[in-house]
């Protein structure tokens, strides 16, 4: 009998587990259907080597119950087993033990019936296992899962002894249920009822903070962490790291992965994108060299969440690095992998690039067509990516939130009303984010009042976002009256916003009336409010290089103005053009003052332009928005003075585009012999 019973047991073993796939699942199937009157155990369609065994034992037990049960949830097919054999072996006289009823509540769970499951709770109860540690969990997680975490706390509370696991799991309970709060009430009450504290209670806690955004919560837990000496643990390292970099404490992060003994694939792929996330760039993709001279290979999850990085600044050169390593080393080009890719590439300027790996896609979803329609608008070609979203709809793929938002986006670069108002009208739960971009699409095509007219209809004044997008229409086309009451509205609804005041200053400004830019400039001081800094990427020989307005720090900074000033004095010569500072409506009110060779991206441009060789692309990014001194420059500079050179701004989504530019060529390696300039700015 021992030696059947130990032959059932290695049944059970994951080497004995069937195969997944249906035909070859059946044939384990067992052959005798249930018929009335016969035994019962013979008609189970269990897997037949199993049942065979269980049917040899000549005195069954729990022991070999358990096995069979456990055998039977392996299998995945719970439904009509499971309660069946708990059936049989209460008519046969077998006694459960504390091993049946959580298994048999792991069956009622996965076939989702609640009143199954309370009957076994009844069972344990009469069987005397109310009180057994292994009995409560399980009976937790049930009415967790059933019935909520309040119903698995009650279970909880009579409790004689509790345990680290029992606190994890009413932890993790409310964590499933969005109740971050009461996830952190429950974590403290454990760490301060003496109970040992572990690794997965702290990460539990950690997941909790991070949910919830709460800094304050995730140093108290991290305090916890160090304190119980398990601050450079594997698993509470991983989830200490994440949540400082989700919380922009870089330093912190970076101490803890530097203290870390032993360090994973997921250890590197989350100080890898922490640092590009928070904009440490040239520093993550530093790492990941440093990751793989580790011997560690990224996976595709790794890659993917450091794609994005390349597509927020003029790194497309990294893209390329990191797709080569993708390919080199042979990882998973699953269906996030090409998505990360197209978006990359769309968003770095290389079309071509996004686009032959589309093409080659032999399944795309709702998110491969998005990136490609975004891409396309955010580059100009709206139609293009009009077209791509009726060939989506060809596919039977059905149109999300975000891909609504992308064609709505496409309407508004190719001034497309008509066609943005039937896709509006197709959205059967419009969000505030389609609502301002059909808010912007009416303003940038010139139907303020039908804009406003908009608003009011679907009562939207309260909403900031699409007070803005009214206000860019006002910026294009230069109602300066609208304009004026649009900032102020947003200065009401967001008094704490500096940027507010910055845009109503501008307009005052451009009206001559120094003494309100004077106060507004005061009462922005006076707020203690602080307003953003303007920024400006550029990636020359594999290195990001930052400017700010008026950077001097530079260690070129003098050949840079320098050949800023030659370049104004030989435009104001040649063109007789100066620049048109009408209206400019700066985002940040520093860039209003300075002169504008002083502008980052104008900084940014001239030292890509004695940094690269002729012919070459010059990619720039910036934090904010370009001003219009600066477009204007280089716009006449830029193309009247130098061959074949054309111009793309991309400006949220304003598209400024010279009538020659053939963006379906428009990649790194053109054939072209002409110089590219493109400015992209992702607000």
């Amino acid at each position: 009998m021992a030696a059947i019973q130990a032959a059932l047991v290695r049944s059970v073993s994951p080497s004995h587990r069937p195969t997944n796939k249906p035909e070859q699942r059946e044939r384990h199937r067992h052959p005798h259907p249930l018929k009335k009157g016969s035994d019962p155990a013979v008609g189970f369609r269990g897997p037949a080597r199993t049942w065979k065994l269980f049917e040899e034992i000549p005195l069954r037990n729990a022991f070999s119950y358990n096995a069979l049960i456990q055998r039977h949830l392996s299998d995945g097919d719970p439904a009509h087993t499971v309660p069946r054999i708990f059936a049989e072996m209460l008519a046969r006289g077998v006694r459960p033990d504390r091993h049946t009823i959580p298994r048999v509540l792991t069956a009622s769970r996965l076939v989702r019936s609640f009143s199954y499951a309370k009957s076994i709770h009844a069972h344990a109860v009469k069987l005397g296992f109310a009180a057994d540690d292994f009995v409560i969990t399980s009976l937790m997680t049930m009415y967790g899962k059933f019935d909520g975490p309040e119903a698995a706390k009650r279970v909880f509370d009579k409790m004689d002894n509790k345990t680290a696991v029992s606190w994890t799991l009413l932890a993790r309970l409310y964590t499933m249920e969005n109740q971050y709060e009461s996830a952190l009430e429950v974590f403290y009450q454990m760490v301060n009822s003496g109970t040992n504290i572990d690794s997965v209670a702290l990460v539990s806690a950690v997941t909790a903070c991070r949910r919830l955004k709460s800094a304050s919560h995730g140093r108290k837990v991290h305090d916890i962490a160090r304190k119980r000496g398990l601050e450079f643990d594997l698993l509470v390292g991983n989830a200490l790291l994440k949540m400082h970099f989700d919380f922009g404490n870089i330093e912190e992060a970076r101490c803890i992965f530097d203290g870390m003994p032993q360090r994973d694939t997921i250890s590197w792929t989350a100080i890898v994108s922490g640092y590009v996330q928070n904009g440490g760039y040239n520093e993550g993709f530093k790492l990941l060299r440093l990751m793989y001279a580790e011997g560690i290979k990224a996976d595709s999850f790794a890659v993917a969440s450091i794609l994005p990085a390349c597509a927020r600044l003029s790194a497309h050169k990294h893209g390329k690095e990191i797709h080569g390593l993708i390919v080199r080393n042979a990882i998973d080009m699953n269906l996030t992998v090409q998505n990360a890719l197209i978006d990359m590439y769309m968003k770095s300027g290389c079309i071509r690039s996004a686009s032959a790996i589309f093409e080659t896609m032999h399944e795309k979803d709702v998110v491969s067509w998005t990136a490609m329609i975004h891409g396309c608008s955010l580059h100009g070609q709206g139609e293009v990516g009009i077209q791509l979203f009726r060939q989506m709809e060809g596919s039977k793929i059905e149109p999300d939130e975000m891909s609504y938002t992308a064609v709505l986006h496409a309407c508004q670069t190719a001034r497309m009303v008509d066609k943005g108002r039937f896709y509006f009208n197709c959205i059967r739960h419009p969000t505030v984010e389609h609502f301002a971009s059909m808010v912007s699409l009416l303003a940038r095509a010139g139907q303020l009042t039908e804009a406003q007219l908009f608003i009011e209809k679907y009562q939207l004044e309260q909403s900031t976002q699409v007070q803005r997008a009214l206000l860019d229409g006002c910026r294009i086309h230069n109602n300066m009256i609208l304009g004026k009451r649009v900032t102020e509205t947003l200065t009401e609804l967001e008094p704490l916003n500096a940027e507010n005041y910055v845009m109503l200053s501008n307009i005052f400004a451009t009206s001559g009336k120094w003494n309100v830019v004077n106060r507004l400039r005061e009462t922005i001081i006076d707020m203690g409010l602080v307003t953003r800094k303007a920024y400006s990427w550029i990636e020359v020989r594999n290195k990001v290089h930052v400017f700010g307005v008026g950077d001097v720090t530079h260690p070129k900074s003098e050949r840079i103005y320098w050949e800023l000033e030659r370049f104004m004095k030989k435009v104001a010569e040649e063109e007789d053009w100066e620049p048109n500072s009408h209206f400019a409506f700066h985002d940040v009110d520093e860039e209003r003052e300075c002169i504008p060779h002083g502008h980052s991206e104008m900084l940014a441009v001239a030292f890509g332009l004695i940094s690269t060789e002729s012919k070459m692309s010059i990619r720039v990014t910036k934090n904010s928005r370009l001003t219009r001194e600066s477009q204007e420059t280089m716009e006449h500079g830029l193309y009247d003075n130098m061959i074949s050179a054309f111009l793309l701004f991309v400006q949220g989504c304003q598209i400024l585009q010279n009538e020659q530019t053939d963006l379906s060529n428009d990649d790194s390696d053109n054939k072209n012999d002409i110089f590219k300039i493109q400015a992209a700015y992702y607000l």
